[in-house]
Order: C-alpha cells, then sequence, then structure tokens
C-alpha cells in the first residue's frame, strides 16, 4: 500500500476525531456558559437586601434617637443621617444622599421616599417603617421625588440599560471589524454614541415620556454612555485583537448589567457587587441618567468621572494603537522597491 492511500485511508479518521472533539466542547461549554449566565443575573437577584443604604431621620433628637435605634438593629443594613427636621430631609433627598428619611412630629411619624430614586427601594422603605409602627396606626408616605407619569411602575430605565449596553459594544465591534483606526474610528464612535442619545432620548423622554429632565442633558447622559462601553469595546479590541471584543461583552453586557442596580439600587446587592457594578459603564450610566433625569443633576459626579475615564481610556487605546502599527518612513525607505511592468 503506498503512501498517498495511506494519507486517504487516515485522512476520515482524523476528520472523524475533529468532530468529536467539537461535539463535546459545545456539550461542556454552551452549560458552562448557561450557568455563568445565571448565576451571574440571578445571584444578585436573591440576595437583593439592604446594605449601608442610605436613609434619613429627622425631628426631635430624642425622637430620632429611637428611629435611629430602630434603622440599626438591623446591623450593617443602613447607614442613618440625622436632620433637624423635615425640610433638611426632603433636601437630602432630592440631592440624592439618602434614599428615603422617617420624620418623628407631634402629629405622628411619617414617611419621605423618592420613587424616582428606585421603586424598589421605596417599597422596602414603606413595608419596613410600616411594620414597625405600633399596632393600628398608620404612617402617611410622601413620594418627594416621584416616578413620571409617563413610567408610573419606574421600569423604563432599567429596561433600557441592557440596549444601550448592546448599541455600545456593537458599535465598538463594527469599528473594528471594519478595519476603522486612529481617529476616524474615534470619529465614528463619537458620532455613534451621539445619534444613540439622542434617539434614546426622543423614544424614552419626548414619546414614552418615562425621563423628565433637561432633554439635551439626557442624550449627553445616554450618548456618554453608550460612548463610555463602545470606546472601552473598541480600545480592549485595539490591544488585545479580536479576544477583546470578548472580553467587553462580558464587562459591558453580562456582568455589567447584572451588576448594575439600576432595577433596585447598588446599595441593595451583594457586597462587592453593587461596588464592581458603579465601576462599570452600565451601571454608571444608569446612575448618570437616573441623577439627570429626575434630580437635576444631583449626585452624578461619580457616575460622571467613571465614565468618562473609561471613554477617554478607550480612545486614547484606538488612536495610540494605530499610531504604534502604522509603518514609519524608515520602514517604508527599508522595503523592496516593486519590480517594473516592461511593456
Amino acid at each position: 500500500m503506498n503512501s498517498e492511500s495511506r494519507r486517504s485511508m487516515s485522512a476520515p479518521a482524523e476528520s472523524g476525531t475533529a468532530t468529536t472533539r467539537r461535539m463535546i466542547a459545545v456539550m461542556v461549554l454552551v452549560p458552562l456558559a448557561v450557568t455563568l449566565a445565571l448565576w451571574v443575573f440571578a445571584w444578585p437577584a436573591a440576595r437583593i437586601a439592604p446594605r449601608d443604604l442610605p436613609v434619613g431621620v429627622a425631628g426631635p433628637a430624642a425622637a430620632t434617637a429611637q428611629l435611629k435605634k430602630g434603622f440599626q438593629q438591623h446591623e450593617g443594613a443602613f447607614e442613618v443621617h440625622r436632620y433637624e427636621d423635615e425640610a433638611a430631609a426632603r433636601r437630602a433627598i432630592e440631592d440624592r444622599i439618602v434614599y428615603g428619611a422617617v420624620v418623628a412630629s407631634p402629629e405622628g411619624t411619617r414617611l419621605l421616599t423618592a420613587t424616582a430614586a428606585g421603586p424598589v427601594v421605596a417599597q422596602f422603605l414603606t413595608q419596613a417603617v410600616t411594620a414597625r409602627a405600633p399596632a393600628g396606626a398608620e404612617v402617611p408616605v410622601t413620594d418627594v421625588v416621584p416616578t413620571p407619569a409617563g413610567d408610573a411602575r419606574g421600569s423604563v430605565l432599567g429596561a433600557s440599560v441592557l440596549p444601550l449596553s448592546m448599541a455600545g459594544v456593537a458599535t465598538g465591534a463594527v469599528v473594528t471589524l471594519l478595519g476603522l483606526r486612529g481617529a476616524r474610528a474615534a470619529l465614528t464612535l463619537t458620532g455613534a454614541a451621539a445619534l444613540v442619545g439622542v434617539a434614546a432620548t426622543a423614544v424614552a423622554g419626548s414619546w414614552l415620556e418615562a425621563l423628565t429632565g433637561d432633554w439635551w442633558t439626557q442624550a449627553g447622559a445616554i450618548g456618554l454612555t453608550v460612548l463610555a462601553m463602545g470606546a472601552g469595546a473598541a480600545g480592549l479590541a485595539a490591544l488585545l485583537g479580536r479576544a477583546g471584543l470578548g472580553l467587553a461583552g462580558l464587562l459591558m453586557v453580562l456582568l455589567g448589567n447584572s451588576f448594575s442596580g439600576v432595577t433596585s439600587a447598588p446599595e441593595m446587592l451583594p457586597d462587592p457587587i453593587g461596588l464592581i457594578g458603579q465601576s462599570l459603564p452600565p451601571g454608571a450610566g444608569g446612575s448618570l441618567i437616573r441623577s439627570v433625569a429626575f434630580f437635576d443633576g444631583a449626585g452624578a459626579g461619580a457616575s460622571l468621572l467613571t465614565l468618562s475615564l473609561w471613554a477617554v481610556l478607550g480612545l486614547t487605546a484606538v488612536l495610540v494603537a494605530a499610531r504604534v502599527r502604522r509603518p514609519g518612513p524608515a520602514a517604508v525607505a527599508s522595503r523592496p522597491a516593486e519590480p517594473a511592468l516592461v511593456g
């Protein structure tokens, strides 16, 4: 039997082995990916509870001491701030210092909340304070910063983070796969993010009436969020190749969304998930959009800084990578001359 015959007989065996390996890889990797996704999304949702949740107490010192003691019975759950009166507590809620406050007065105890800061938190505080009230006593609840009429349940913002994350990563991926480099890539990322900000604000703000802040400020916040994710994805791809796009998808879409706390609050997620989520663009973007949409920009500083860092570092990586890969004059001069074509 000649060598050619042996090769032809071994080829089907090698092909069958490669196919078997691919089958095993699919059977193992798909369950692992599903398990990871379930863990990332289900675990934080199943462990929602207050962890150093900022709340306020207001009123006479003797009365607020009792209220503060009641909160402190839940060790590590609340971070209690004391205010002299109801007006000060309201300002703290509007400035996003606390999520709500219990006010003690001669007329009784009442609760101030802000559903715009997070409906889940407002509901939790209402249930917690009501449960501690004397039997038969009612605790009046005042919503200091309510959700807009177009989104009474406050669900639009939470539902918007995933599409924005996908838009950001998709923009970075398309710029990378189309071979755009340097300034052209940076301009494309910035322009696409700006247009997404305008389009998303038109839908969520003008049409659904779910965002009530200044229109262009909201568009800027959304645009910066998308730019941070798009530039981050393109920057990772510029540094790591196409593997960087996979890492960006993991950070922005999978971890970023599930750890964002936008449907509840970062302080309601297990430690250190809330902190990690606010360090990633989806979480920081959700917090920034909430601040500019409902609180006139109060409490937006940390989120704005986080998104700006992601955007600047990503764009810098794109620009630097293009310069490093571009052949210099010496390299061009050292290339062999093209042979002349003789007609």
